[in-house]
């Protein structure tokens, strides 16, 4: 192997660059014109443009991609994740083109690609497999028919694909069609199979998962367990290994299972063998015919380079270990960082403001973030991966608090201070968080976003009032200025904001509060902000016009935060009674709209669902507010749609 072409983008191959030059491999990047100034086209050796303006469609292209191999001389592939990594067509392709594939035999990839297939090979090699249905007839009257004998709960899944596309909870049965249906779209639109199967619920059962390793000469290890029972949507937002609730014992029972499944397929590579855990009893949910998203977790605590022994062992290399010699040192724990809000609402836009914490061997940052970068719908949300290892888990936990509170992706929503919210939960720091934790106490974490509400929102006035110029550091003002800012589509508050002098100021609130604060520039960009003797950090970026994002650490309850605000000091006061957003429909964030459920002189009630967007790979139902009927619709389906813009509006409330 002397060339490797990555047939991927952004974090991962740059992950991927990384490794083959360490190697002494040359590397060829692909992109997509919008990606043409992206990192992992700088770091390549060499890069080939694809085409494309705006989606991922490039990406998918067996052919473009076959061609790019052969204009660059590449003799090897390697798909990183996501994309065609687990098309055993393309791994077909890319070996009948004479080229080493960095990935298992296509073989094993379509034995392990449908859960469907797995489920029933796992079943054969005693595995443990929840009570489902797995077969090939897929109308809405059999799966039906199929989920009575099973019972509820049950779980729809796609049979193709993962990353929680396609996949519903049904506890009660008329939601049983819809959640078909959805489904369906989804797995077609995201992996263009609509096969569903169905299988029984557990309630509340950890996410456990296996990492193996397989070369070509009949060899498989594994490398032990990630638990990655945070998340949101069935989409991971933590993991972590060891797994709090895996005793060595169980690790190694889990471990058995996922190598003989691994061995039974034909495996060679990388593969993650993912469980259902409950108690001391686990199921097989499915087999993954690549190399995780999380794998830095697996390679923090071993010490290993999981893309190496890729590398290693398409070229024909014997694994470098046995189990026998495998070492699981400390605890690692990783968070997503991604393009969303603490509603789990993906959102687009550019990253004005960009600062990473700096990495070590205790820390780790996989990333293609950049200041400038545009997010755009296209892709998922994730926008990068922070890992931290200690010698415990408590220790990892308070070190990758502290690696977020470092970090700033600012133009564009985060999950940032919500994922450090997640960390310091009691329940999470106890090991105790299973696949419902966010279910159960998201509410609970968002109101800890709220800690110090009223200081936090006097700070951000003052990290913007004082964003581009530094406050008076001599001479004090006699006359306040008067700011009105608006918090969110409809909260607005006013401050008298008077420049004392030495960089002190007094900050007066319409219900009459008074507050005295000392504002500083920091050489590292951030503002360092007094208020009442309690100490914050700020950081302040201008969004667009009169709109600004501040991230905000520190205050009495040391919390993380990020607010938006809108200065509407110079802006009309909106008159009484006008129209709010009960009385339309909005965009949440960019996306296509797929689906259209209400009409022109409809009446809807609270909570139906009117329209569908497809973004970042998933489906999200817009509700109605409130009972209403439709007095306009102003989009139809397969139109693109922009955050804010106006989708559809009720008619006016009347008074009885």
């Amino acid at each position: 192997m002397k060339k490797l072409l990555i047939a991927n983008r952004a974090e991962i191959a740059r992950r991927v660059i990384r490794t083959a030059h360490r190697m002494g491999i040359a590397t060829v990047a692909v992109y997509s014109d919008p990606d043409r100034d992206a990192l992992h086209v700088q770091e390549a050796g060499s890069a080939v443009a694809l085409g494309g303006s705006s989606s991922a469609d490039p990406y998918l292209r067996i052919d473009k991609l076959l061609q790019a191999a052969r204009a660059s001389g590449a003799d090897a592939i390697h798909p990183g994740y996501g994309f065609l990594s687990e098309s055993a067509e393309f791994a077909q392709a890319v070996i009948d083109a004479g080229l080493i594939w960095v990935g298992p035999p296509p073989a094993a990839i379509r034995a392990l690609g449908s859960k469907s297939a797995a489920k029933q090979l796992a079943l054969e090699h005693g595995v443990p497999c929840l009570t489902g249905y797995h077969g090939a007839a897929q109308d809405d009257e059999t799966l039906a028919s199929e989920a009575q004998r099973i019972g509820l709960p049950l779980m729809v899944k796609a049979v193709a694909g993962g990353g929680g596309r396609g996949m519903r909870l049904v506890a009660d049965w008329a939601q049983l069609l819809p959640a078909l249906k959805r489904a369906r779209s989804e797995a077609l639109s995201g992996f263009g199979n609509g096969d569903l199967l169905l299988e029984r619920a557990l309630l509340n059962p950890r996410h456990v998962e296996v990492q193996v390793f397989a070369d070509a000469h009949g060899h498989c290890i594994h490398l032990g367990e990630r638990d990655c029972s945070v998340q949101r949507r069935h989409q991971k937002i933590i993991e972590e290994s060891p797994s709090p609730a895996v005793s060595p014992a169980l690790r190694a029972e889990l471990g058995r299972c996922a190598v003989s499944l691994a061995q039974a397929a034909g495996y060679v590579g990388a593969g993650t063998v993912e469980f259902l855990l409950d108690g001391d009893r686990f199921w097989l949910m499915e087999m993954n015919t690549r190399l995780q998203v999380e794998h830095p977790v697996t390679e923090m605590i071993t010490g290993l380079d999981l893309v190496e022994w890729q590398l290693r062992v398409a070229r024909g290399d014997l694994l470098p270990l046995t189990q026998e010699q495998v070492r699981l040192s400390g605890h690692a724990i990783e968070v997503r960082l991604c393009a969303e809000d603490e509603h789990f609402n993906p959102h687009t836009g550019e990253v004005l403001r960009f600062e990473a914490p700096l990495e070590n061997a205790n820390l780790r940052f996989d990333h293609a973030l950049s200041q400038g970068l545009v997010v755009t719908p296209h892709y998922d949300a994730m926008l990068g991966k922070l890992i931290a290892h200690a010698p415990t888990r408590d220790e990892a936990i308070d070190l990758l608090t502290q690696a977020l509170g470092q970090t700033a992706t600012l133009g564009l929503p985060t999950n940032r201070a919500f994922l450090a919210a997640c960390l310091q939960h009691p329940v999470f720091r106890a090991g105790e968080a299973t696949i419902p934790f966010l279910q159960d106490h998201a509410e609970e974490l968002r109101e800890t976003l709220q800690a110090d509400r009223v200081a936090g929102r006097v700070v951000a006035a003052l990290a913007v009032l004082y964003a581009n110029s530094a406050p008076a550091q001599s001479l004090p003002c006699p006359y306040p200025r008067s700011l009105r800012l608006g918090w969110g589509e409809s909260e607005v508050s006013a401050l008298a904001v008077q420049a004392l002098g030495a960089g002190e100021v007094r900050v007066h609130t319409a219900e009459g509060d008074g507050h005295r604060a000392k504002v500083q520039a920091a050489h590292d960009g951030q503002q360092r902000i007094t208020l009442d003797g309690v100490d914050w950090r700020a950081r302040a970026v201008q969004v667009s016009a009169g709109r600004w994002q501040v991230q905000l650490a520190g205050g009495a309850s040391q919390t993380s935060a990020e607010l938006w605000l809108d200065d509407l000091s110079h802006a009309p006061v909106q008159a009484a009674g006008a129209a709010g957003s009960s009385q339309e429909l909005r965009a949440p964030f960019n996306g296509k709209l797929i689906a259209v459920h209400a009409a022109v002189g409809q009446a809807v009630a609270r909570g139906d669902t009117l329209l569908v967007i497809e973004s970042m790979k998933l489906e999200h139902a817009l509700a109605a507010p409130r009972d209403a009927v439709v007095a306009e619709l102003l989009v139809q389906p397969g139109a693109q749609v922009a955050p804010g813009q106006l989708l559809l509006r009720f008619q006016t409330e009347t008074s009885t």
